[in-house]
């Protein structure tokens, strides 16, 4: 059987809702799925409340990532099997979902001084349920608006860094974000690691009280696969691997199931909830 460490909903930057990725998941015969919304929880605690957390058919692991920066690389740190209604976990969510509207507010204000005929209402149809509004939602409004003729281009001409409408975000360091992780129970994993794009950073961070590497990754080539294996190995760590599926065109994958990785990865992350609100 296999399994998907790493997906996203509409509760961030995902397309499914959580039901509607469970839905897939069951469809693609996943055993395991982690659901690890970026800086939020909200998905995996709608399931709860819904009555489909958790489940029958499918082992649902509690997830979120983390977004840090080191030395200007991007960092992202993977959580799992933690209590979703710990305090200190809950305290910092609120904290970065707020840095997250202000900063949406001022990506606005910059694409309407440029001639850009886009509101916050248009995002906010596109963002649906998620409090995690980011540059990916803007960049799909813009998309449907007409306005850009893809998301890969919005990004380009507009939102990356450099470009006029960037706004950098408020990122907890590595330090903390490990820290709440541990704190709330749970494991903390390096995310995609090549993506970090300099592997000396790699090894400064996995000197952090880290549980795991994500390992399997669809832009982790084979020597890649076996450099972040042997790191994981050295150092007594699990090894994790996931999609990074957010249903999105032009994203890949664009189906669940198409990367998996096996389910003995995914079985020490997993234990039934215990004692949730």
């Amino acid at each position: 059987m296999a399994s998907d460490l790493h997906t996203h909903t509409s509760f961030s930057d995902g397309k499914l809702s959580p039901e509607e990725l469970l839905a897939a998941a069951k469809e693609a015969g996943l055993s395991y799925i982690a659901v690890t919304d970026h800086d939020t929880v909200d998905g995996i605690r709608h399931l709860y409340e819904q009555g489909l957390y958790p489940s029958k058919t499918i082992n649902i692991i509690p997830g979120i990532e983390f977004s840090c920066e080191v030395d200007d690389h991007d960092v992202h740190i993977l959580g799992y099997d933690f209590d979703i209604y710990n305090q200190d976990l809950a305290d910092k969510i609120t904290e970065l979902s707020e840095s997250r509207w202000t900063r949406f507010s001022l990506m606005m204000e910059k694409l309407q001084e440029i001639g850009y005929a886009i509101t916050e209402s248009d995002v906010l149809q596109i963002a649906g349920t998620s409090k995690s509004i980011g540059r990916a939602h803007v960049a799909r409004a813009l998309v449907k608006k007409g306005l850009t003729g893809s998301v890969h281009e919005a990004f380009d001409k507009l939102l990356e860094h450099g470009q006029p409408c960037y706004v950098p975000h408020y990122r907890i360091d590595p330090e903390e974000a490990v820290a709440l992780i541990r704190n709330a129970g749970g494991v903390p994993v390096l995310a995609h690691p090549k993506l970090v794009q300099d592997d000396a950073v790699v090894e400064r961070m996995l000197a952090l009280d880290f549980g795991g590497v994500e390992v399997y990754y669809p832009k982790h080539d084979a020597e890649d696969t076996a450099r972040y294996k042997a790191m994981a190995e050295q150092r007594g760590l699990l090894m994790t691997g996931g999609s990074d599926f957010h249903a999105v065109p032009q994203r890949e994958p664009l189906e669940l199931g198409v990367f998996t990785v096996p389910d003995e990865l995914a079985a020490p992350l997993f234990h039934p909830p215990q004692g949730l609100q």
